[in-house]
């Protein structure tokens, strides 16, 4: 059939379908007179229903099904016969005027934009590496070591120290008035370890159980309760508890304890060595990915099509709305949140889809099953039975669909590195790992 495509604005299409409307008709008598077979009504056995109240009863819901099947086919048979890509669905309006015994439609879409991409070589990417270092190692084995502490009392004539466990009973006011979150009974927190407010942590230092003390204390102004933010306070403190830590000794004994199968302070730092190498990688490859993705947006040139990016946004509402409902926000799904500002964001969702297919097709990055499976064994590792993960991750086809995205971005990454103009930078440890 020869299909007239009529262009409106930029990627926007219109196409006019035609049905004759004895199919209509027909295809409705035929799905009521189904319908009759089952339907019941006060008065009537079942089955024995008469065609005119069953067409009076149904009718008008059949016949939008029946429309709305057939106009839909039309249009997917339309725009096949017309090459075209159809970005979102079409919005489908009857006309009023159409030939004798013909139903018409106008359906209005958006195609895929052509997308041209830049000339690789030209753009410019800063990739970064990080290396791990034997002070990074230290202070995760002290972390480790700190996971194991265990705590005594502090003599009762001795007051709180550093790294003391302390349990407290406090009370906060401004102006003489209690505030949110400014009272506290049984509050328990390690001295020293950054967890309270440097004042704060200050007043305690010295404490014996049982004292009270009375101190100032002021908000920082970019504090994060917002009601009490650059204000003083006057806290009221009880010392309740007073515990004194004890780390154990980095040995064999401790390397032991945490399951290192040779039981060497030598292999335990070597598995730290490991852990931190392999979480370096992936935010390296994090990091170098997004410099990628993002160079390779930018140089490109497409329209956007309006109803990808308004799909875009509905999904980000949707995903804000289930964090609110996830932390506890009472009617979360029906909280008004403007599209707006998420909008930017998808644009750059959609913007970045769209090329990195383009590139994926142009220069065929597929993922490849050698490289899934060994995707799917690097993510194991970190894991303590490898091929039970293995076995999972095969196991479930929205699970390798997840692995898949991941690898052919790995590939548009590695094909985009080689070929632009890298710049490398050498990151220190502690920025690498502090890094959103």
């Amino acid at each position: 059939m020869a299909v007239n495509v009529e262009t409106l604005e930029k990627l926007e299409r219109r196409i006019t379908l035609t049905l004759p409307a004895s199919t209509i008709n027909g295809e409705v008598e035929a799905r009521l007179r189904k319908l009759a077979r089952t339907v019941k009504a006060d008065g009537f056995r079942p089955g024995k229903v008469p065609m005119s109240v069953v067409a009076q009863r149904y009718g008008y819901s059949v016949q939008y099904e029946v429309v709305n099947d057939r106009v839909g086919q039309a249009f997917a048979d339309a725009a096949a016969e017309a090459k075209l890509r159809v970005a979102g669905a079409p919005r489908i309006t009857q006309k009023d005027e159409a030939a004798e015994g013909e139903i018409a439609f106008d359906a209005t879409f958006e195609v895929y934009p052509e997308v041209k991409l830049a000339d690789l070589a030209e753009i410019e990417v800063e990739r970064v590496g990080a290396e791990v270092t034997e002070e990074a190692i230290d202070r995760t084995v002290e972390i480790l070591r700190k996971q194991r502490r265990t705590f005594t009392q502090r003599p009762a004539a001795e007051g709180a120290a550093e790294g003391d466990r302390v349990t407290i009973d406090f009370e906060g006011k401004i102006d003489g008035e209690p505030f949110a979150g400014g009272k506290a009974e049984g509050f328990q927190f390690i001295i020293g370890e950054g967890q309270m407010l440097e004042q704060f942590d200050k007043a305690v230092r010295g404490m014996k159980v049982g004292e009270n003390k009375t101190f100032p204390l002021q908000f920082p102004a970019d504090y994060h309760g917002q009601d009490v933010a650059g204000k003083e306070a006057d806290f009221l403190v009880t010392m309740t508890k007073c515990e004194i830590q004890h780390l154990p000794t980095i040995d064999d004994e401790f390397a032991k304890s945490l399951g290192i199968q040779e039981a060497t302070v030598e292999a335990l730092r070597a598995d730290v060595k490991k852990n931190l190498e392999r979480e370096v990688k992936f935010r390296v490859r994090s990091r170098n990915k997004a410099a990628a993705m993002e160079a390779l947006a930018k140089a490109a040139e497409l329209e956007l099509p309006n109803a990808l990016v308004a799909n875009e946004l509905q999904r980000l509402v949707a995903g804000a709305r289930a964090d609110l409902k996830q932390r506890g926000i009472k009617d979360a799904e029906n909280a008004p949140i403007p599209e707006d500002i998420f909008r930017p964001q998808a644009e750059r969702r959609v913007r970045l889809g769209l090329v990195v297919a383009e590139l994926v097709k142009a220069n065929n990055l597929q993922a490849q099953p050698d490289q899934l499976r060994a995707h799917i064994e690097e993510l194991a590792q970190s894991y303590e039975k490898p091929a039970e993960v293995v076995r999972w991750y095969l196991g479930d086809r929205q699970r390798m669909a997840e692995v898949e995205a991941v690898v052919i971005e790995n590939n548009v990454t590695d094909f985009i590195l080689a070929k632009a103009k890298v710049t490398d930078k050498v990151l220190p440890f502690d920025e690498l790992m502090s890094a959103a």
